[in-house]
């Protein structure tokens, strides 16, 4: 049984959430039996996030209700992009945050975040098992490319990119 939302709060991480979103994103992928090896699940930049955002060209918001971490979403200027391209990273919610709209506020936050920054495309990497996620970033624009435009995580195999 899942516990009720009851006081929904969009912010930017913070130190203390470090272990919790480390762990809210791993129980995404358990829970969907999603590839481990190559992606953010052994990325060990996933235990240490509000230190990596400490970069004035990326952001990193949360979803929370209480001291409970519900979804995570980011922006991320990530090696090898095209100039003006940054990646839109670590969007995941947990089970009970699901469906009501809570992802694409999320994702519009980010965006907006994004475009505000000045960056003309975003760039997302995604697994098939994740088949709901891909379905948003359609709708929010994203087209599917070819290959991936990043080899920071080899074991992704869908990658799409989003003109501002």
């Amino acid at each position: 049984m899942s516990k009720q939302i009851k006081n929904l709060k969009f912010r930017e991480i913070e130190a203390r959430d470090n272990a919790k979103v480390a762990q809210m994103i791993r129980q995404v992928f358990l829970e969907f039996g999603a590839e481990q090896k190559g992606t953010v699940f052994s990325d060990p930049t996933t235990d240490t996030l509000f230190e990596l955002f400490q970069n004035s060209a990326s952001v990193f918001y949360l979803v929370v209700d209480e001291d409970r971490v519900l979804g995570s979403c980011g922006i991320y200027p990530t090696e090898g992009l095209p100039e003006g391209c940054a990646e839109l990273v670590k969007f995941y919610l947990a089970k009970e945050a699901r469906g009501q709209g809570i992802g694409r506020s999320l994702m519009e936050k980010s965006t907006t975040w994004a475009i505000n920054k000045g960056y003309q495309q975003l760039y997302i990497e995604s697994l098939p098992v994740f088949s709901k996620a891909v379905s948003i970033y359609q709708k929010q624009g994203f087209r599917q490319i070819n290959q991936p435009l990043s080899t920071s995580h080899p074991g992704c195999s869908l990658w799409y990119l989003k003109d501002l």
